[in-house]
């Protein structure tokens, strides 16, 4: 018999299983592989009187890969009962291989992920190459699935309830010799050369394997759900899920209730439920939102597709910081411990010995919890030269400035520091709003000064905007790309504009928060039915810890740049709102002591009691649904604008900045994915009844309608 991703071949009395999917680098469960195991399956269980075992091999560098991705982005809820087939006949398949009453034997030559370790799950012993950097697990949840080809109800029956957990509901991954440690990998080998030998050992000294639940003597590790040790756990457990998803993630509720009613029942009945919770979130919408973004809007940045191309790959070895304050401590810190050359540059030296400061305390918390050792401390450490001298920047290949958000100074700062750049070397600015090619004017060399916008804390946030200015060079706009990347950050890329995209979009989030607080509704309201929607702060919250003052700083530049262009500029009803904050209520944020939030030493922040009186009004009406409406749908309406006007050029951008860059819900797949999941045409019917209750920040003219159609994604 032939098949297309694998060989099934029997040789004295061994079947080898050799999984090779053609025209792909690693191995997937897509529908030919599927055809085929059910096939192969058949066959072996037809020949087992002649066999004394079977292996499962890999032809890849890898073991197996995991699903097939794009067949689920092609799923409705109409296919439900479809899916749910398919899942219960493979399972069938690697039933029917574990009773067949010979041994089976996984040899694991490299990482096996999601359903890849289901695969290896099939067999009854697993033999894995010990290499550090092979992953094994199931990372389902991360994507809105669950693992649900045998991988909760085996792990639960392995591991326990409370054993599994961490791996199923926290998508946590382990490397072999930590897999040997759990008893999930029962050997390792120093190469792949010598996986058969030791499968083949197995094989002669276990003639009659079988499965650990297959032994009548079997129990669940740690217990049932109905022992008490157990049970008083999942009396609170549903609870505690839903404080952290809020509803919005099925997958993490589907995975609990999988392992739970799975460990009440037989093998086979849970793994059949096990099937049920799997089909309706491969049919549903979240699952599709969030492998849109998590994983190929993820991997479109990883593989460089907003990079230019034709450019060499640059690897910076030595990078000037100027401005030794929050973002330029961080910055610091962050390139210091991606083994970076940095000088740090301010006003004193006592400042920047400051920013120092700030990699010391960090790494001084990781030494403390045994995370790192003193030696790689004062390593990293020693790799930041504080100074306030412009001449130590000399030789260095980027310079970054992280200055106050005042052109003047950036200018001042630019052009003491540019002419210490490396022969070839570029300059970057750290701006979150200031158009790019306003500060270019700074420069000497216009082509090699671009943006860099990191977003606060630096060592926490993994989003990182490149901004190209009308002059800026492909070569330049590369480079800064690669930097990005040795800092184990996501680099997205967008053209110059006032805000960018992230800031520019940010702003329309909190902004539309502040304009519902001055049209009455409790500003309680706001701030938990947008941490309900799954956005990780409210608006009055996060407007407090970026300064208010900072916003309205920012509303007086932007007036000025307006007026000195000729332009008229309309303050939005929410920006007039914090602007009254500030110059008439002289509340600047958190950092000023407060601003819609009160801070006690010593306890929880709490709303500010004058808001109550100041804006509330008791008959403003007002529903959770609406608000929460508000606050996602302004953001979408914004970078679907952005698309339009050439800021953001791809959709992958679009998706990874809004979730990582300002806290858009995870679960919607981003800003643009948010659209695509309803519909299009859902998506305009419900801006049109937006714009009509809440006015033009909702309107989506034809220029915006025609860029949510030319990026839509087809699979």
């Amino acid at each position: 018999m032939t098949f297309q991703t694998l060989r099934c071949e029997l040789a004295d009395g061994i079947a080898t299983l050799s999984f090779d999917e053609p025209n792909s680098p690693v191995n997937t469960m897509c529908a030919a592989w599927q055809d085929d195991i059910v096939a192969a399956v058949e066959q072996i269980a037809a020949q087992k009187g002649e066999l004394r075992g079977v292996i499962l091999a890999s032809a890849k560098k890898t073991f197996f890969a995991g699903a097939d991705l794009k067949s689920v982005m092609r799923l409705t809820e109409a296919d439900a009962p479809a899916v749910f087939a398919e899942i219960e006949r493979l399972k069938r398949a690697f039933r029917t291989l574990e009773t067949l009453g010979i041994p089976v034997v996984a040899c694991l030559n490299g990482s096996a992920l999601g359903g890849g370790w289901e695969v290896a799950l099939a067999a009854h012993h697993r033999v894995a190459v010990d290499d550090p950097k092979t992953q094994f697990g199931l990372p389902e949840l991360t994507l809105g699935l669950i693992p649900g080809a045998t991988g909760i109800t085996k792990m639960t029956r392995l591991l326990g309830l409370m054993g599994a957990q961490p791996y199923i509901m926290e998508s946590r991954l382990f490397n072999p010799r930590q897999g040997h440690e759990l008893g999930l990998v029962h050997e390792l080998v120093a190469s792949d050369g010598e996986l058969r030998a030791r499968a083949l050992a197995w094989i002669a000294a276990n003639p009659q394997a079988k499965q650990p639940w297959d032994d009548k003597a079997y129990k669940i590790p740690g217990g049932t759900p109905a022992s008490p040790k157990i049970a008083g756990g999942l009396v609170v457990a549903p609870a505690m899920l839903t404080a952290k998803t809020h509803g919005n993630y099925p997958a993490p509720e589907a995975a609990l209730s999988a392992m739970v009613e799975g460990a009440q029942v037989d093998y086979d009945t849970a793994t059949r439920i096990e099937s049920r919770y799997l089909a309706s979130l491969m049919a549903g919408p979240v699952a599709r939102n969030m492998i849109n973004t998590f994983f190929f809007n993820l991997n479109a940045i990883k593989s460089g597709q907003s990079r230019p191309r034709d450019v060499p790959r640059f690897k910076p070895a030595k990078v000037g910081i100027l401005g030794a304050g929050m973002m330029g401590a961080g910055i610091a810190y962050v390139q210091a411990s991606r083994g970076i050359a940095t000088v740090l540059k301010d006003v004193s030296s006592e400042k920047a010995e400051q920013g120092k400061a700030y990699s010391a305390k960090l790494t001084q918390k990781r030494v403390d919890k045994g995370r790192m050792s003193p030696v790689d401390q004062q390593a990293l450490l020693g790799r930041i030269t504080p100074t306030a001298a412009a001449a130590d920047l000399q030789g260095c290949e980027l310079i970054i400035e992280a200055v106050f958000e005042q052109r003047e100074l950036k200018a001042k700062v630019t052009q003491e520091a540019e002419p210490m750049l490396a022969a070839g070397g570029f300059f970057a600015s750290n701006t979150s709003t200031l158009p790019i090619s306003g500060l270019a004017q700074a420069s000497k060399a216009a082509a090699k000064f671009v943006g860099i916008h990191f977003f606060s804390p630096v060592d926490k946030m993994k989003l990182v905007e490149i901004i190209r200015g009308r002059q800026t060079d492909d070569e330049t706009v590369a480079r800064a790309f690669d930097y990005v990347l040795a800092l184990g950050k996501l680099p997205i890329v967008v053209n110059d504009s006032r805000g960018f995209y992230t800031s520019r979009t940010f702003g329309t989030y909190v902004m539309e928060g502040a304009a519902m607080l001055g049209e009455g509704i409790p500003a309680a309201v706001i701030e938990n039915a947008a941490v309900q929607a799954g956005l990780p702060v409210g608006p009055l919250a996060v407007l407090d810890e970026t300064a208010l003052s900072l916003s309205v700083h920012v509303l007086d530049q932007t007036r000025a740049d307006c007026q000195a262009e000729g332009k008229v500029f309309e303050a939005t009803p929410g920006e007039l709102l914090v602007e009254r904050m500030v110059k008439e209520l002289k509340r600047n944020g958190r950092a000023a002591g407060g601003g819609f939030y009160d801070y006690p030493q010593g306890a929880k922040k709490q709303l500010w009691p004058e808001l109550k009186k100041l804006f509330e009004k008791p008959g403003a009406a007002w529903n959770v649904k609406d608000i929460q409406d508000r606050l996602l749908y302004r953001q979408s309406v914004e970078t679907a604008r952005c698309l339009a006007e050439g800021v953001l050029t791809s959709v992958h951008d679009a998706n990874v900045g809004s979730i990582f860059g300002i806290g858009f819900p995870g679960w919607t797949g981003g800003a643009m994915q948010f659209i695509y999941g309803q519909s299009i045409a859902a998506f305009e019917a419900r801006c049109a009844e937006l714009v009509a209750a809440h006015g033009q920040g909702f309107a989506l003219d034809a220029a915006a309608k025609a860029a949510i159609r030319k990026f839509e994604p087809r699979y």
